[in-house]
């Protein structure tokens, strides 16, 4: 069985992939993690999968309307946060905005056409009224892991992850929270794909995703549900 996640799942997934098969010997777990828009192009083209999780709920809303999942196998399964990361011995960045100052010279951010973190972060931008004034510095990135490997390596002054991405890295430090009014909920919709071979073991499996179990496990890693 394989599913189709978001790059800021793939620590969580792949803990729950351990815990998995104990329960359910007969199922082979594999995942496909990417940007949740590149994810959605692969899943329209053909490329076969039995469960998608997004980290927005656009990409399934697209995959809804051309009726590529099964609607009433979806449901929210987690929330997020968008924060503000700098290198680890950074002391120029403490807030949003910020990252207008002159010696801020380049800001990494999900490329806003296919990674939900960086459509979040556009609209963060657009509300503080600071986004034409920014978006010069920006490097984008081809998800979200992407972002937090620049700003791990100093190549960039801050960047826009998800709070679960920053809790991943000893090399970052986390300065600011978006307000929640200044962005789309973060949510994390998932569904079962119409064209998976599986559709049994992919509904058991997300069955398993909203037990208390996978719950404690989601919350370890900063996860809201």
């Amino acid at each position: 069985m394989l599913v189709s996640a978001a790059a800021s799942l793939r620590e969580s997934l792949q803990e729950i992939q351990l815990l998995y098969p104990q329960n359910k010997q007969n199922i082979n777990l594999n995942y496909n993690f990417g940007a949740s828009g590149a994810l959605q192009q692969q899943i329209e083209n053909g490329a076969p999968a039995d469960v998608f999780i997004s980290a927005g709920k656009k990409q399934i809303d697209a995959l809804q309307e051309k009726e590529l999942i099964l609607p009433d196998t979806r449901r929210n399964l987690l929330t997020n946060r968008l924060v503000l990361i700098v290198p680890r011995n950074s002391s120029e960045v403490s807030n949003f905005r910020q990252l207008t100052n002159a010696k801020v010279k380049r800001i990494a951010v999900g490329e806003p056409r296919s990674v939900p973190a960086g459509q979040y972060a556009e609209q963060v931008f657009i509300n503080l009224g600071i986004l034409q004034q920014i978006k010069p510095k920006f490097v984008l990135g081809n998800n979200v892991r992407q972002v937090l490997a620049a700003v791990e390596s100093g190549n960039v002054d801050a960047g826009l992850v998800y709070a679960t991405d920053a809790r991943t890295s000893q090399q970052v430090k986390q300065v600011a929270t978006a307000a929640e009014n200044l962005h789309s909920p973060i949510v994390y919709p998932v569904a079962v794909l119409k064209n998976s071979k599986n559709i049994p073991a992919a509904k058991e499996y997300i069955q398993f995703l909203f037990s208390n179990q996978a719950r404690t496990l989601f919350q370890k890693y900063g996860f809201g549900i």
